[in-house]
């Protein structure tokens, strides 16, 4: 199948575009742009700076990809975003390039769905099956792991990290990292209870539920801390590995700073 461009659309022939790609009116496509097969752009579509698009993703109207980083200490580096395959990008979403703080890259992976008027900031780094809900803010150098929920208005403060299969409640303000397996909520948001709805959806077992849920009560309910609650779960036989990697991620949240385990790179 062939390309489709419209004739009103603005394409520099620098761009390198590979087979049957949709190209909508008014589309602003740049010089360092590379756009995989299969990918649909609707109208309106902006692609700035050094972007690279997967194949077979969906873009919609007023889109901004690869606009220059929000951060007054950005000197004009040629940094990047880099997106993979099959991901819906909708209505007015803005994902800005990377400063020259870490590696240069903004990423978002693969099967994601940013829903309308989310935004991702400078060097964020977004996992696979991720859907940020209406009105989502992503600050600069969030990390966010796979098959996690993020609803509407939901803000994340800057490296803050939130682990896979993890839920934020709409509204809340995610100042700490958020553990994974968890349903987080508030302002600021804190970790509720696990998130029984998305396990079960992903096909966790009724035993590794069980045994999140019994991680959670001790970490957040008991208040036990967590050497007591390790070796409370290894005694009544809940350490899954689940429940080791749950712990983990609490361990080096406890070591970083303001209950973000990255603010250590940003000390560095």
């Amino acid at each position: 199948m062939a390309n489709y461009f419209a004739e009103n659309s603005s394409i520099d022939p620098r761009a390198e575009i590979e087979d049957e790609v949709e190209i909508g009116p008014f589309c602003v496509i740049g010089p360092k742009a590379r756009i995989g097969r299969g990918s649909h752009l609707e109208n309106n579509v902006t692609l700035m700076g050094n972007v690279t698009i997967g194949r077979y993703n969906h873009i919609y109207p007023n889109v901004v990809i690869g606009g220059e980083p929000q951060d007054v200490s950005y000197t004009g580096g040629d940094t990047k975003v880099i997106i993979g395959d099959h991901n819906i990008i909708r209505e007015n979403v803005t994902i800005n390039r990377a400063s020259e703080k870490e590696d240069g890259v903004t990423r978002i992976g693969d099967h994601n769905f940013l829903m309308a008027c989310s935004h991702v900031a400078h060097d964020c780094q977004l996992g696979n099956h991720i859907t940020t809900a209406n009105g989502t803010l992503l600050a600069g150098h969030v990390h966010v792991h796979d098959y996690v929920s993020l609803s509407g208005a939901a803000a994340v403060h800057h490296f803050a990290t939130i682990g896979s299969y993890s839920f934020i409640a709409g509204l809340s303000a995610v100042r700490h990292d958020v553990p994974p397996y968890m349903l987080a909520e508030g302002y600021p948001a804190r970790p509720r209870c696990i998130n029984a709805v998305g396990l079960k959806r992903n096909n966790f077992s009724p035993q590794v539920i069980h045994a999140l849920a019994e991680a959670h009560r001790l970490l957040y309910r008991s208040k036990v801390g967590l050497e007591n609650a390790w070796e409370i779960l290894r005694a009544n036989g809940h350490l899954v590995p689940q429940v080791n990697h749950l712990l983990a991620f609490v361990q080096g949240q406890h070591e970083g700073v303001h209950g973000r385990c990255r603010e250590r790179r940003k000390a560095a």
